[in-house]
Formats: structure tokens, sequence, C-alpha cells
């Protein structure tokens, strides 16, 4: 119903802004790093919206760019997994690292999430992994705001990623094609494995 809404930023707390869009004053549940991202009460701001509509309430919700959003509608597609438990999964970790925990399989990553057991992100990896692509993963890591440092994911598949780019891959390169090692059929507990892998990979395309 509402693609985006734009306007001065009147209301700000631990959980929502209120935007002043044409005299109409907003209430938008958003994510943390929409939170983080606005700028000072009075200021004109740009939020992407879903509208949530439930037996009991209607809820606005908010998002800092089009590509959060759309991690949103994936997650909601998840069985399971409602706006508000999307919403908690998005604000656990910048966009990238959860784009790239799902890519390559890091289920630990995602257990970091409030109320994500790891059945949960088993089915998550499960039923996200081939939506998303390379495109995904670059505008993720593109993002401003989006990345708190530049960590890959823990264990064997974020030393393998560090393995390529210590070879002179980019992150992103070095995780698409880690990505695509898991895929087929590396070993998510050896980095050498999937170095190897991902290399042929490389070498192939």
């Amino acid at each position: 119903m509402y693609a985006y809404i734009q306007g001065a930023v009147t209301d700000k707390t631990a959980s929502t802004l209120v935007i002043d869009a044409g005299g109409v004053g907003y209430e938008i549940l958003c994510t943390a790093s929409t939170l983080s991202g606005a700028p000072a009460r009075g200021e004109i701001m740009r939020v992407y919206t879903w509208l949530s509509v439930r037996e009991d309430a209607m809820e606005l919700l908010g998002f800092c760019s089009y590509e959060e959003k759309g991690m949103f509608l994936r997650l909601t597609a998840v069985s399971g997994i409602g706006p508000r438990t999307a919403l908690a999964i998005l604000g656990s970790m910048p966009l990238r690292d959860l784009t790239m925990a799902v890519m390559t399989n890091d289920v630990a990553t995602l257990m970091r999430a409030p109320g994500i057991g790891k059945k949960t992100a088993q089915r998550l990896v499960l039923e996200l992994k081939d939506k998303l692509s390379a495109d995904d993963l670059d505008g993720a890591i593109l993002l401003p705001g989006t990345q708190s440092d530049d960590t890959p994911p823990q264990g064997a598949v974020g030393e393998a990623i560090l393995a390529l780019q210590s070879l002179g891959y980019t992150q992103s390169e070095a995780a698409r094609a880690v990505s695509a090692a898991c895929k087929a059929g590396g070993s998510e507990e050896r980095a050498d494995e999937l170095v190897r892998l991902a290399l042929r990979g490389i070498m192939k395309g």
C-alpha cells in the first residue's frame, strides 16, 4: 500500500519513528539500522514501508533501504517467520552479515538473532538460499551503514573467505565463490576444501 514515506522526523523512540508527511504523522515500527541511521528531529528522511494487517492491529513497518525491505519480505515468506520475528532478525546483524550467512549456510550466525534456534536457522537457509544471488550480496555490502566491520562469518566459511581475500579477491568475490563451493557440496567444516572448490569455480567461471 505504501512503497515509502518521506517527510520530517518528529519523534524517535527505541523502536519507532514518527514521520510528518503532508501534515500526517506516521508512526513506523523500524529496524535497528533504520533507527540508528535516522537524522535529527526536523530533518527529512525517506523510510521504505510495509503495512502489516492483523485481526487486532495495523502497523507500518519501516526500513532504511529498498534492499532491507526486500530481505524482510523474503524472511516473512519463510514458514513460521512473522513480521515481528523478521524485524528482530534484521535488527540482530548488518544486512551484509545476514545475506552472507544465508548464502554460505552459516547457521551459527543466524542463531544470533533473538528467538532463532538451530532448526529455524536451518529452515531459513533451506528456503532462502536459492532465492539470493550475487547481486543481493553486493547490494548489502555496498549499502552505507549496513556493515559494522569487515569481519566475514565465523568458522571454516569465514576462514575460506579470508584465505581468498589474501589471494587478492574482494570480499564479495570471495563470499560468492565460497557460497558456490557450499552449494557444490563442499564441507562447511573444512576451510581448505572450500577454498579448493571455490578456486576451481572461479577458474571455470
